[in-house]
């Protein structure tokens, strides 16, 4: 079985910015990214969406518009839709992949070379930063800016988040989805700030994804999110009672 982690990009119509997105993470790590994209209501790749593939160095002839119902029976690690229309109408089909949210234009409307080459060059950035992440080397974790964990655990969700794992060890997505009551792809995009800020790592096991806070997070880090639990029971209390009470709760597996 190949480790590479399987990434699948959604949007509408799979024929422009889907594609390019396809075709960037492919080139730039298809070592380490099994990749696929297709559309909710595809049509025929747009030729300059080819055009900016190819003035990219990348065969065009590699990327394909496809129904995301023609994946429904595939598993992937990640489903990153690129659209909001995307991401309300992935529903079910995404299931149980980690669903990334993002919202880049549809330069379709527009109809210019320029319009799909700022498309294109938005996504590399993009997805260099997404390589970045999940290279998850000691280097990359090593640097813990204060100032950058204290602005992360100002937002409440995400607060509740490092404060929850910290008590149970490791949830996964539906698991703090039922516990936020929050829908997934807010807790989705949460999540991939938290694994961003080397904060939470993750694993696959089954079907389910787990996070835990990152083996390489410095004690005192640890210390506050251990204190701030313990200090303050009534904050996750809501939380945890829906989690306690979550129907058809994953049952978790060994890594072994």
């Amino acid at each position: 079985m190949s480790s590479r982690r399987r990434v699948l990009f959604v949007c509408t119509a799979n024929s422009a910015r889907s594609l390019m997105a396809e075709a960037l993470l492919r080139d730039m790590a298809g070592d380490r990214f099994e990749v696929a994209s297709a559309g909710t209501r595809p049509e025929q790749p747009h030729p300059l969406a080819l055009q900016c593939i190819r003035e990219a160095g990348i065969n065009p002839d590699t990327v394909h518009s496809k129904s995301l119902s023609s994946l429904a029976d595939e598993r992937w690690d990640y489903v990153i839709t690129l659209c909001d229309k995307a991401a309300r109408e992935c529903n079910a089909i995404c299931e149980p992949s980690q669903r990334i949210a993002w919202d880049f234009p549809d330069p379709a409307p527009r109809n210019t070379h320029a319009a799909f080459a700022l498309v294109m060059k938005e996504l590399r950035e993009r997805l260099s930063l997404f390589v970045m992440v999940h290279q998850k080397t000691t280097s990359q974790a090593a640097s813990y800016d204060p100032a950058a964990v204290f602005k992360a655990l100002g937002e409440e969700n995400r607060l509740a988040i490092l404060l929850m794992i910290t008590q149970q060890t490791e949830l996964c997505v539906c698991e703090l989805t039922t516990a936020l009551d929050a829908p997934q792809p807010k807790v989705s995009r949460h999540l991939a700030q938290l694994r961003e800020l080397a904060l939470l790592d993750d694993e696959r096991r089954g079907q389910w994804v787990y996070y835990r806070l990152h083996p390489a997070l410095p004690e005192w880090v640890h210390r506050v999110l251990q204190d701030t639990a313990a200090a303050n029971h009534p904050f996750l209390k809501p939380s945890l009672t829906r989690l306690a009470t979550m129907p058809d709760r994953p049952v978790k597996m060994d890594c072994a």
